[in-house]
């Protein structure tokens, strides 16, 4: 029986009365468990999953129960994938995020080759002056990507004193 004394989330769903050694009621509660133990019992069924359950030893029962909880809740919103199309949709913008990280990474040092030498301010400096031209809505704008940041700022440093500045020193030498 669950905590509360009524059914555990499982029996209630299952419409039975919950036993004092019912294998599903320290890990659903009569409340939440109920939701959660529906998309068990509609992907793996309610025998098989208690089955299992009496199979796994007891200190690793809360980390399967998880798992089945994870498993079946992907299985009902994605029937084909389950959780693994989530976890390609996870790997697709590690590599998404890794692309343009290397792309920032090489306009930085792009940058840091075409600007003048010191006394002139560090590159970061250069980049916060640039940003607060540009105005606070734009920055303050979480869902701008960085190739948009790089490319309003290469506009913003076009358009600065500090490109003319560049421009001169680079011709000179």
């Amino acid at each position: 029986m669950s905590s509360g004394g009524g059914p555990c989330g499982a029996c209630k769903f299952l419409r039975r009365k919950c036993m004092r050694d019912c294998i599903f009621a320290p890990y659903f509660d009569s409340e939440q468990g109920m939701a959660h133990f529906a998309a068990v019992h509609k992907v793996f069924g309610a025998s098989n999953s208690s089955k299992l359950l009496l199979t796994i030893p007891p200190n690793k029962r809360l980390e399967t129960v998880v798992t089945l909880c994870y498993e079946a809740l992907a299985r009902v919103r994605d029937p084909v994938y389950g959780c693994v199309g989530h976890i390609f949709s996870l790997q697709q913008h590690a590599v998404t995020l890794q692309a343009e990280l290397a792309y920032v990474r090489a306009r930085i040092s792009t940058l840091q080759h075409h600007l003048p030498l010191p006394p002139t301010p560090s590159l970061a400096d250069q980049i916060g002056a640039c940003c607060s031209n540009i105005s606070s809505s734009v920055c303050m704008d979480t869902s701008l990507d960085v190739t948009g940041l790089c490319d309003m700022l290469d506009q913003q440093l076009d358009n600065s004193d500090l490109h003319t500045q560049a421009v001169h020193f680079i011709s000179r030498h």
